[in-house]
Order: C-alpha cells, then structure tokens, then sequence
C-alpha cells in the first residue's frame, strides 16, 4: 500500500496526483492520510479540551478532495481516506510501518509538509523504512528519465533496486550517477595522482553498484554517469532531465551520506524534480 499525506496545500494535492500515478503503475491500494493535530490548542495553562469542529470539518474536506482527485486522475485505483489524531510526523511514521512507499509535499500549510528540511524530511525520512518520496507542487512534462546517486558502499543498493523499479514501471531509461571529489590532500604537489586511474576505479565503482540489481531489469536502459563533480551539483543538475531522483538515507561517501548530511539536505533543497529518499 502507498500512503499519502495531505493537508490541502498545492504541494499537497500534486503528492495525491503523484501518488495515485504510483499506486496504478505498482498496483497496489492507496490510502490518503490527513493528520489532526490540535497541539496548537493544548498549550497554556488551562488547554483545551478536545479538539474544535472546524478542524474535523476541514479535514474530512480535504480528503474528499483528495479522494476526489484519485478518482479523477487513476479511476481504477483503490483509495482510502483516514483522519487520524496526531502530530504529523508521529501519525506518517505510524501509518508507514508496513507501508510501500510514503508521499508527501515538500511545502504545505503546516500539517504534513511545514518546512522542507523540517518535520517532514528529518523525523519522517530519516526514520521510516519505506521510500519516502517528496513532490514539489510545479507540473513539468514526463522527461522519460529516473536518476539514482550511488557511491561505493552497499548500502546503496536499496536505492538503485528502488530506481530500476520505477524506470521499469515507468518506461523510462535510468541514470546512474556517481559523483566524486579527490580528497583535499590530493591538492598537495608532493602527492601525484593518475587521474586516469582515478576515473577507472570511479566507472568500476558503479560498475560493480550495477551487478548486484541490473541483471533482475533488463528491459531498462542504463546511463552510467561518472562525473568528478560535487554530488549535490552533479545531482541537482540531473534533477533537471528527471521524473526522478533517488538516492540513499545511509550509504558512505559522497553521494550516499547520511540523510541529515549536507548531499541530502542539499538535493532536497536544489532538486527539480521529486526526490525519494531510500534507507538501507
């Protein structure tokens, strides 16, 4: 099952659009989730005793809406609504425990999506096991690619099976792009490198990513991208030719660093497309 995230804001109604798309192409049912929260009404001395109409009212019109919208665009697709009680990251991390994929807004109205490196990509990413995707609200045409970031370690490979699987689904080539940096001692002129040889250990490196999961797709097409590059540049710019971009919550190196790192908040911040974040 795929879970969706709303709170009635632009970005909110473009994860539904996205996620209805997903749940067609996988499959599977869809449940569109809006979090009560009422903590905003539980402060002070004296809070307040259980929660005003208007927020049970505005939540069951929100996920009419979204419901709406499924029906609209994937007739075919089971969908659920549920309004559960509860801060949205408590209530997403709930509902995701045995979930497919989780989707959410990057920017809402203060429900599920708040600040983009807030709530929602920190304590719901970082701590959920299913790929969690993150939609901006912008419609851009299909651009026939997805792109995975990889690096050398295996944790990745949850995030290239996850990136084959959605190329498969979708028709679409996959680019697999790994992007390096030499070291800051590699700056020093007592020390040589052979770049030639550092650029062959580099195409080995997603080489070897690649024999793990490529033989289980072979009807996808598969672009390896070496590039020595910063990965958040590297990546961000390949965002720009993609339905998608994945990369990992735990992998070691440059592109798959841990999700609170510098390389996911920034392909989180810059990238042009939906990002969906795979934890080994």
């Amino acid at each position: 099952m795929i879970i969706v995230g709303v709170d009635g804001s632009v970005t909110s109604r473009a994860a539904v659009e996205w996620a209805a798309n997903d749940a067609f192409r996988m499959r599977v049912p869809l449940r569109v989730v809006y979090a009560l929260d009422g903590s905003w009404y539980q402060l002070g001395k004296y809070p307040y005793v259980g929660l005003p109409d208007f927020l049970v009212r505005e939540g069951r019109r929100i996920l009419r809406e979204a419901e709406a919208l499924v029906h609209e665009r994937q007739p075919t697709v089971d969908v659920t609504t549920q309004q559960i009680e509860g801060t949205p990251t408590v209530v997403l991390r709930e509902q995701a425990k045995d979930a497919t994929e989780l989707v959410v807004g990057s920017r809402g109205l203060g429900g599920f999506a708040g600040a983009l490196l807030g709530s929602v990509s920190i304590h719901v990413a970082g701590h959920i096991h299913c790929p969690v995707v993150v939609i901006r609200g912008e419609h851009r045409p299909p651009q026939g690619e997805v792109v995975v970031g990889v690096d050398d370690s295996p944790e990745c490979e949850p995030a290239l099976a996850y990136a084959f699987e959605q190329a498969k689904l979708r028709g679409s080539a996959l680019r697999v792009l790994h992007a390096w940096q030499l070291p800051v001692h590699a700056f020093a002129p007592e020390i040589a490198y052979d770049m030639d040889e550092v650029r062959t250990a580099q195409h080995q490196v997603v080489r070897n990513r690649l024999e793990a999961v490529a033989k289980d797709y072979p009807q996808v097409e598969v672009i390896e991208d070496v590039q020595s590059a910063h990965p958040v540049e590297a990546l961000t710019d390949a965002s720009g030719r993609a339905d998608l971009l994945v990369v990992g919550s735990h992998g070691r190196g440059a592109v798959g660093s841990m999700l609170l790192g510098s390389v996911s908040r920034g392909v989180l911040h810059h990238a042009r497309c939906p990002v969906a974040v795979v934890r080994a």
